[in-house]
């Protein structure tokens, strides 16, 4: 498959696009399953089951370390030896963790599994984007990170059975062994890229001042730091609300967040501010009926339905907002600044809540979570004038695509990163 047919035209290529869609269930699943497994994995590594949710901490804090600093140091190698490098540290990572009985050496697998995570997610946009015409790039983006909504939907869950089932181990080694096929099938089926030519990389700091960037990444920490005192902490938490079935939660959460998606996917074009602002206020409000009244079940589930659905649409209308303020030409820049950030709030709140978890008890991690809820509330409220308009500058009558506004720089389309243009009066003219 040649650079020139791809940009010309035909078919979407489905098994590479597949495979990339894979790889990003892989990193959400090695990621998270240690969450549906506090109980399990505490008694067989001697550790309390706080110890276990910095599982998490540690992959996100080494994805938020290494993610800027690892992509700016191999963005000239060629691309899928990169790609196929990160998926062969998820298999040792999963591995080590389905091996280890020390919790040290588990704890520094997931650190590699972290660093593996934070490359990852720098490349799978763009990989995509290159694969495909620039007409199609949308939905060839869509597969790809359709692979993060099976995970929670499918991967967590079936993640959590299958150890309950079989063991913890087995679970992690069964990721191993994805992450092995997975480079096998990226060699075979997803095509090949040079690396970014020095003159075109676009430096971090024009990125980050840009009017309306800070506001969309401080929405960003604070709503991944409050999800992820909730996310990391669910089986305790079921177990104080005297739930104890924990799949069926992760379940419920999963399948909601589809809905969530699908949803924002009707509402974002014409309606990104509203809806966003809705998304955050029921996340709110869900935290504050957990921390009330948790211990009817059927409230439970319902709120947790309900986060499903707030959390599900909220990344996507931030990430639609962050690439209107940064310039089409700039996305995956403001996309990498935006992974780090997003990293950094999922090591916060699954440290928060498990210091909370500690210290004050199950119950009082949705009263955790809440400040960092309502703190991105406001923001959104606050940033109307450059993060998130009601009126998004430059939307077309459509409603299907953000026209670039003549001062920002726009990709050329044929997807070499080393063709860029400014229109009109562009930056550096």
């Amino acid at each position: 498959m040649s650079l020139s047919s791809q940009v010309k035209g035909g078919p979407l290529p489905w098994s590479g696009l597949l495979a990339l869609s894979c790889a990003a269930f892989t990193a959400v699943l090695t990621e998270l399953l240690p969450a549906g497994l506090l109980p399990a994995m505490a008694p067989r590594l001697g550790v309390a089951e706080s110890r276990i949710g910095f599982l998490v901490t540690a992959y996100a804090a080494a994805s938020f370390l290494a993610a800027v600093p690892l992509t700016t140091a191999l963005r000239g190698l060629p691309r899928r030896p990169v790609l196929c490098g990160a998926l062969l540290g998820f298999a040792v990572s999963d591995a080590l963790v389905a091996l280890s009985s020390s919790y040290p050496l588990t704890f520094a697998a997931r650190l590699l599994a972290g660093a593996m995570g934070g490359t990852l997610w720098a490349m799978l946009v763009g990989y995509a984007a290159r694969m495909v015409p620039a007409a199609r790039r949308g939905r060839a983006i869509a597969v790809v990170l359709a692979g993060i909504t099976l995970a929670l939907a499918v991967g967590v869950p079936a993640g959590t059975a299958l150890a309950g089932a079989v063991g913890w181990r087995a679970a992690f080694g069964s990721l191993a062994v994805l992450a092995v096929l997975l480079v096998v099938w990226v060699r075979l089926r997803v095509p090949g890229f040079p690396g970014e030519p020095r003159h075109a990389r676009v430096p971090l700091v024009r990125v980050a001042v840009r009017p309306g960037i800070r506001a969309v990444l401080c929405v960003t920490l604070c709503l991944l730091l409050g999800h992820q005192v909730m996310y990391t902490y669910v089986a305790p938490f079921a177990a104080h609300a005297g739930y104890g079935r924990t799949g069926v939660l992760l379940a419920v959460f999963g399948f909601a967040t589809v809905a969530g998606i699908w949803l924002t996917g009707v509402l974002v074009d014409r309606h990104l501010w509203p809806a966003l602002l809705a998304a955050l206020a029921l996340f709110a409000t869900v935290l504050l009926v957990l921390g009330l009244g948790s211990g009817a079940h059927a409230v439970l589930v319902c709120a947790v339905a309900l986060w499903g659905v707030a959390f599900g649409g909220a990344p996507t209308l931030i990430q639609t907002a962050l690439v209107d303020v940064s310039g089409p030409a700039d996305a995956d820049v403001a996309t990498s600044l935006q992974t780090t950030v997003y990293n950094a709030g999922i090591a916060a709140g699954s440290l928060t809540g498990g210091v909370a978890l500690d210290t004050l008890g199950a119950g009082a991690l949705p009263w955790t979570a809440l400040p960092a809820a309502v703190l991105a509330l406001v923001t959104v409220t606050a940033g109307r004038r450059h993060a998130f308009p009601v009126v998004r500058h430059g939307a077309a009558p459509d409603g299907n695509r953000v026209a670039v506004s003549p001062s920002v720089p726009e990709a050329c389309s044929a997807g070499d990163h080393a063709a860029r243009r400014s229109v009109s009066h562009g930056e550096g003219q």
